[in-house]
């Protein structure tokens, strides 16, 4: 590529309504002209979770001002960009429709590209804005509504090794943390409350831990807390910090197990040395981070994991996702369709008991 190319990326599937300009060229770090991103927090924690209809009319009301915002930061028209990407899916349908429909009238008007993105692959691609990482590397893909192990090989190249059965690890630090009483959103209060607990005072289960396979599982790890808290109950900090700390430690295990099946079948595969990325909310996990970390390196692995403002949803992994797509020619039609499902791996066989989240 002779030149670096230009993108506006939008990210509206949950509850956070973002917009960025990032610049760069494949196979090297990014540059972040803009990465504005408005947190919708308040408006969902008197209901302890997201409310679709209350997030998709926040990103009505300010996507268009964070738009603007991040034009004007990063000192730009739309007829400086080389194209506008945006997420077409997965995610809380409403949402996706609100950053798609505008990410689409923006390319018509100033008769730009348009690319339809991958919430999912946003993700996936996101150490990649930062720091050198070569296909193929290792993902683990922790947030609150997906919890996977993929094979990376190149953009669009995904194989999927392992998915939840049950609940996210994001989604189950969330509940575990609203059963605790500890706020929302949940999982960084959790973290924060474990930073004080002991970890070994609760035995709490380790769900699927020394399976050949790579599938995770935590609704009962999340029901144990749930009977250890309502057997001490009125809970106190002591023992509020002690069950977030316990938990803390059960996923970290859990997820190491995992990490460590994948990375086995990733070598034999692909060979070594290789990279681990981790990406998504629940990477900004310190002490996850940390587990992670000497997982990889027992077994060879180098662990690339985004600063924690790309690890929680925001534009500039869109317009970065974007970017790797529209550098090999990928561009969509404006009639591409919001999707509330879309699997980075739709030939992946169905994991037992998984449902939709296959």
């Amino acid at each position: 590529m002779d030149r670096p190319l230009t993108l506006l990326g939008l990210e509206t599937s949950c509850d956070e309504t973002a917009a960025a300009v990032v610049r760069g060229r494949p196979g090297a770090p990014g540059e972040i002209l803009s990465n504005i991103i408005l947190s919708q927090v308040e408006e969902h924690a008197a209901f302890g979770g997201v409310v679709p209809e209350i997030a998709a009319r926040a990103h009505v009301e300010h996507l268009d001002g964070l738009i603007a915002r991040a034009m004007a930061e990063a000192g730009l028209s739309f007829s400086q960009l080389d194209a506008v990407a945006a997420t077409a899916g997965p995610g809380l349908i409403g949402g996706v429709m609100v950053g798609l429909m505008e990410g689409k009238a923006i390319a018509l008007a100033a008769g730009k590209p348009f690319i339809a993105v991958n919430h999912l692959e946003g993700h996936a691609l996101s150490a990649r804005l930062v720091a050198p990482v070569p296909f193929p590397y290792l993902l683990l893909l922790v947030s609150g509504g997906h919890c996977q192990l993929l094979s990376v090989a190149g953009i669009g190249r995904y194989r999927r090794y392992g998915t939840t059965i049950d609940d996210a690890v994001g989604e189950a630090f969330d509940k575990t943390a609203k059963l605790l009483g500890l706020g929302y959103p949940g999982g960084p209060a959790l973290e924060a409350a474990a930073r004080t607990g002991n970890p070994t005072r609760f035995a709490l289960p380790r769900p699927m831990l020394g399976r050949p396979d790579c599938h995770f599982s935590f609704s009962g790890l999340k029901t144990a807390v749930s009977r250890a808290a309502d057997s001490h109950r009125p809970l106190d900090d002591k023992t509020c910090a002690d069950l977030a700390a316990s938990f803390q430690a059960a996923a970290g295990d859990v997820l190491a197990d995992r990490l460590g099946q994948a990375m086995r079948r990733f070598v034999g595969e692909h060979g070594g040395p290789a990279s681990l990325v981790v990406a998504g909310g629940v990477a900004a996990n310190a002490a996850l981070r940390a587990r992670l970390g000497d997982a990889a390196a027992s077994q060879g692995f180098t662990l690339s994991v985004p600063p924690p403002r790309l690890c929680t949803d925001n534009g500039a992994m869109i317009a970065w996702a974007g970017l790797e797509r529209f550098a090999l020619g990928l561009t969509d039609s404006l009639s591409v369709k919001p999707r509330a499902r879309w699997p980075l791996d739709p030939t992946a066989p169905p994991a037992s008991y998984a449902g939709v989240k296959a």
